[in-house]
């Protein structure tokens, strides 16, 4: 199954836990995510100042409200950190994969 499978998955195999064979598949092809004990996404970018970083977290914002599904956020100055799974199902779906492919997308920010 190819990521754009997995993002494009009809609404109930969104919520169905990944396998560990489609975790692997998905981090090779998300730049910089890591997984963290198995359960959740992690990535960090780094940004000019303190604006920009929040900048990306109003456009990532967005981009949760759109996709109805929200990862969890850490700003700081020249910092912002997403970590982003399922509640229910525990564990990481095909919405995770999608989240991040979008938030990867995010262009025009004064990143360092």
């Amino acid at each position: 199954m190819t990521l754009s499978d997995m993002v494009d998955s009809p609404a109930e195999d969104v919520v169905a836990n990944l396998t560990p064979d489609e975790i692997k598949e998905s981090l090779g092809v998300l730049t910089g995510w890591d997984l963290v004990d198995g359960h959740h996404l992690h990535k960090a970018w780094t940004f000019q100042d303190f604006i920009s970083a929040l900048d990306w977290v109003r456009h990532a914002g967005a981009i949760c409200e759109k996709q109805g599904h929200h990862a969890d956020f850490k700003l700081g100055w020249g910092y912002a950190e997403a970590i982003t799974y399922t509640h229910q199902p525990e564990g990481l779906t095909r919405a995770d994969i999608a989240l991040a492919t979008e938030l990867d997308s995010i262009e025009g920010i004064d990143m360092s």
